[in-house]
């Protein structure tokens, strides 16, 4: 038998005059994913943060000249208890997600990447929100996450029909010095993380790195190192992208810098929490995709860019961090 909730109630009344306040506050409780008891009485189940966040509301609405106070119930009985309890069923709000999402599924074929790519950044800020505040969690969360899940996958497909599946098992440590003067190869039509792979291949692991642009990963030379593909020397591992995967296998991690450039690389190629900087370098990314020739055209528009993010997150961690590495000089070079 499950013990009676405990519940945060806010009682209010929204100032009259000020109309902006008045939509900021509701804006406000919906965020939060407050049930409505009655006119001016909203309710949450009980939790630190829950608490914390109704409060400064409260002192907000107070602030701008209306009133609230906040307060602690439990539940009288399991009646009621499971009356509170209805109120927070976001199957309705799951459903609705899901029309979204099937609608976004039949318009991919005709959207271009950048297109796709805010969509699903749009997206899935919607389904992290309503995930934030299903407090009870039942059947139509599982229904979400599963349709979530498909959504994620057939994007994925539309994307990069060839994207690596996280692979299991630890990273080694490797040497750079079984690294140097190789051809590496990875799939064409670069995207963010081939493209940030190639070039910490060339500035920091391998300075005389060839690179081969592969139609198909079927096609990878036999003595070529492969990344970012399916059966590849370098590939996802777990949680982490090919980037963080070469960081990790040749001990470039402790460089605050590259760190976190692997902190935008994955934001941008899996998803996850969001670097600042990433919506920029996706459109500068975009852009150079669209004027450049072949990749070798689009590593030399590119690599300029890394260089200069690499700078300003390195000078940016600079006192968390330890000694920075001196990436290798010279430019990406071309595939023969």
């Amino acid at each position: 038998m499950r013990d009676l909730k405990v519940w945060h109630l806010l009682v209010l009344t929204l100032p009259t005059e000020n109309a902006t306040a008045r939509m900021r506050f509701w804006r406000s409780l919906k965020a939060m994913g407050c049930a409505v008891l009655r006119d001016g009485v909203y309710l949450l189940p009980q939790s630190e943060s829950g608490g914390s966040a109704l409060q400064e509301l409260a002192d907000a609405i107070i602030e701008a000249g209306g009133s609230a106070s906040v307060v602690q119930a439990t539940s009288r009985d399991r009646a009621q208890d499971d009356l509170f309890r209805g109120l927070f069923d976001r199957t309705e709000e799951y459903a609705a997600l899901g029309k979204s999402l099937s609608a976004a599924r039949k318009s991919l074929s005709g959207l271009s990447t950048p297109e796709i790519n805010r969509a699903m950044r749009r997206l899935r800020r919607e389904y992290e929100a309503l995930r934030a505040i299903d407090f009870f969690p039942n059947e139509a969360t599982t229904r979400a996450e599963a349709n979530w899940s498909d959504f994620v996958g057939v994007v994925d497909t539309v994307l990069s029909p060839d994207e690596p599946h996280a692979a299991n098992g630890a990273i080694r440590r490797l040497d750079r010095k079984d690294y140097q003067g190789r051809t590496w190869a990875t799939r064409r039509h670069l995207w963010v993380d081939r493209v940030a792979s190639a070039w910490l291949i060339r500035r920091f692991i391998d300075p005389k790195a060839r690179f081969v642009w592969l139609d198909k990963p079927s096609a990878c030379p036999r003595k070529a190192v492969g990344f970012d593909f399916d059966g590849a020397t370098f590939t996802h591992i777990g949680e982490k992208v090919t980037f963080e995967v070469l960081l990790a296998s040749f001990g470039l991690g402790e460089d605050a810098g590259l760190a976190r450039l692997g902190d935008l690389v994955h934001a941008l190629d899996v998803g996850g929490v969001v670097v600042p900087e990433s919506s920029g370098f996706e459109a500068l990314m975009s852009g150079a995709r669209r004027h450049a020739a072949d990749d070798d055209v689009l590593m030399e528009h590119v690599a300029p860019m890394l260089d200069s993010m690499y700078a300003f997150y390195a000078e940016a961690g600079k006192k968390s961090s330890g000694p920075k590495l001196s990436p290798a000089p010279g430019k990406i070079a071309r595939r023969r």
